[in-house]
């Protein structure tokens, strides 16, 4: 699938980090991980740090599908409410689903730290803002349940909004855990730190056959080339519909802008909080470390990459408009306008863990919002079961978990 066009603003930003070879001979190792993404990067990387022997494969060069699309904003919130995901799966795992995505919150702050490159990671404030009047009470709720599992946030009503912000709503929550990072330099820097303890990265090499058991997994590439692992891990994404029988996912088109540099982010409020609307069509924004707005949203359902492509103008003006509407001071003028795919769940949480279809193979699906977050998860998740230790966390993301 064509995941991704126009000009995303990150690989135009960083350039070509590094390069990896084409796999031209048989291999072998404990675990296969398909996908050079964020997801498969934080995967490969828990794996050789826990000493085992790990080779990542990519149709594509390293972190150039969703990845490089990615707006990077990083946030212990779903896309279903803790309200609702009570509704769903019960208020103890709501509750427990959130405090796990703002626990990998911390450790991918920690994992960014540890780093020797800099991936643009920066801790900040999120402000969650109501469209609608009537979106009150629900948000209030919303707040109050929070509060209740210990996570730290304010109820902002309009007057709040308006002595901070260049524009008015009914009502926002202004979490106090949030980030941002550079997804594409993340990946490539995760990648370069497992090369240098042993793992093994070979990307524009398309797997054209997986034949999986018990015992192990063959893959086989289009130019005849056999790998043999014990396990195997999916980090394919949203191309992972192709190897699933179960319908896990819905597939949406989203959008994005980055700006020209502006001078002065005036009615933005404190510390460049990162923004999001609960508005249909759907809103973020966030700024970067060379003083860009990147805006993103407007999703719309997934038909087909050309439909989604032809529309890409359409899209980067209305962002560009609503954007200035909510911030007229600041000057925004468009540089870059791409599109990509993602996946929505129902419940909101990704799909991680073993499939029945799949033998000796682990899957690492970050659909959602929250790709990143749910990345590192996944990783912790996937590490435990190639090392044969239980996992606290499971259970919140199988395939056969129930969803009322």
């Amino acid at each position: 699938m064509d995941l991704t066009s126009g000009a995303p603003f990150w690989p135009v930003k960083d350039g070509l980090i590094r390069t990896y070879p084409r796999l031209d001979e048989d291999i072998e190792c404990t675990v296969a991980v398909l996908g050079g993404g964020i997801t498969g990067a934080l995967v490969a990387h828990h794996l050789i740090e826990a000493g085992v022997d790990v080779i990542v494969l990519d149709k594509r060069d390293v972190a150039s599908g969703s990845t490089a699309a990615s707006t990077a904003l990083l946030q212990y919130e779903i896309d279903v409410t803790l309200s609702d995901l009570a509704k769903m799966r019960g208020q103890a795992v709501a509750d427990r689903a959130y405090l796990t995505c703002l626990d990998a919150l911390t450790k991918l702050g920690l994992l960014a730290d540890r780093l020797r490159d800099d991936v643009g990671f920066v801790r900040k404030k999120s402000l969650w803002i109501a469209s609608r009047k009537r979106d009150r009470k629900t948000m209030h709720d919303e707040w109050q349940r929070r509060l209740a599992i210990n996570l730290d946030g304010d109820f902002l009503d309009e007057s709040d909004i308006a002595a901070r912000f260049s524009f008015r709503r009914p009502c926002a929550l202004l979490s106090h855990d949030a980030a941002q990072v550079d997804a594409y330099a993340f990946t490539h820097a995760l990648l370069r730190d497992a090369v240098s303890q042993g793992a093994r990265v070979f990307d524009r090499t398309k797997i054209k056959k997986i034949d999986s058991g018990k015992l192990g997994v063959r893959l086989l590439t289009d130019t005849g080339v056999n790998v043999r692992a014990r396990h195997m891990v999916f980090a394919t994404g949203y191309e992972t519909e192709e190897y699933l029988d179960q319908k896990v996912a819905k597939l949406a088109s989203t959008y994005a802008v980055a700006s020209e540099p502006v001078s002065a982010f005036d009615g933005w409020g404190e510390d460049r909080c990162v923004i999001w609307e609960n508005a249909n069509p759907y809103l973020y924004l966030r700024t970067t470390e060379d003083n860009r707005i990147i805006v993103g949203g407007e999703d719309e359902e997934f038909q087909n990459p050309a439909r989604r492509d032809r529309i890409i103008g359409r899209k980067c003006d209305r962002l560009t408009k609503r954007t200035r509407e909510m911030f007229p001071d600041v000057g925004f003028e468009p540089a870059f306008a791409w599109t990509g795919t993602f996946g929505e769940t129902k419940d909101g949480l990704a799909y991680i863990g073993h499939h029945r279809d799949w033998p000796s193979c682990h899957f690492a699906l970050g659909y959602g919002g929250n790709g990143i977050t749910f990345g590192i998860i996944a990783a912790e998740i996937i590490r435990d079961a190639v090392l044969g230790r239980q996992n606290s966390n499971a259970d919140l993301f199988r395939f056969d978990r129930r969803i009322d």
